[in-house]
């Protein structure tokens, strides 16, 4: 078959354009980042409580009372069958590192009952604690370390109850543009119902920018932590730091009255 000059050219254009087509395309897969892959690193080995120290109000630091936080089936939890009363002996399980650039996450649930004599407002109630105070420094009858409480709510069957809100002992934060000084803050999450997991991520920058993850969707972002308030044990020392900026402290995870477990927890420092 004869073939004119005119479909040679047009061949050869095709041709061209394909092998452009060809080299822009890998040139440009050559040129994409690599996806930045996340070290995280495991705090709970799933076996035991090694590197998590128990304050328990009324007790001595190290006094893990009645074993109140214990390593059931590869999840730490908080139980009470130990207890004949709560006795507002309200808890909290520290890590032994101090932090202050960070991602941290895990997933809770509630399960059981609540202790007969817990508080109303205790009821699926704990929290994360970050940029706490050193555990050693706490009272004996210290009820809450001067810190940052990521609140954990479950739902009450009842009603909207959102969790990864923000409380403040001896602390304060800045919130849209402005100083709160409220101590309890929620965020704008859905409500969990049941003995659902839930998963809970947080950022923390230094004294700048801490935010709340809840299954993956940011529910709260606040800023400025510093220190103020109410404290109950060694109110001078903490009156003489109040406005000054919270820029580093322990993670500890709460106790205070109603059943909770704890799993996949997990830290990822960051760059200053």
């Amino acid at each position: 078959m004869l073939v004119t000059h005119g479909h040679y050219k047009i061949k050869m254009i095709k041709k061209i354009f394909l092998l452009s087509f060809l080299f822009v395309f890998f040139f440009v897969q050559w040129k994409q980042p690599t996806p930045h892959k996340e070290n995280w690193t495991p705090i709970f080995n799933g076996t035991d409580l090694e590197g998590w120290t128990a304050k328990i109000r009324g007790k001595e630091y190290g006094d893990n009372y009645k074993n109140t936080f214990r390593v059931v089936d590869g999840v730490i939890q908080v139980n009470y069958d130990g207890y004949e009363k709560f006795n507002a002996s309200y808890g909290h399980l520290f890590y032994k590192n101090e932090y202050s650039n960070y991602k941290f996450r895990m997933d809770y649930r509630f399960i059981g009952e609540q202790l007969a004599d817990g508080a109303g407002w205790a009821t699926r109630n704990s929290g994360v604690m970050i940029h706490c105070q050193d555990p050693k420094t706490m009272g004996l009858n210290q009820e809450f370390p001067v810190c940052i409480e990521v609140q954990l709510l479950g739902g009450l069957n009842n009603g909207e109850r959102p969790t990864g809100n923000v409380c403040t002992p001896g602390t304060h934060i800045v919130l849209e543009d402005k100083l709160n000084k409220v101590h309890c803050i929620n965020s704008k999450s859905k409500t969990y119902n049941g003995d659902q997991w839930v998963h809970l991520e947080i950022e923390v920058r230094n004294d700048s920018i801490i935010s709340h993850k809840i299954n993956g969707k940011t529910v709260l972002t606040y800023y400025k932590p510093q220190y103020g308030g109410t404290v109950d044990f060694d109110m001078e020392k903490w009156k003489l730091k109040e406005g000054m900026p919270v820029k580093k402290g322990f993670i500890s995870l709460q106790s205070e009255s109603h059943p909770v477990e704890f799993k996949n927890i997990e830290i990822l420092e960051l760059e200053p």
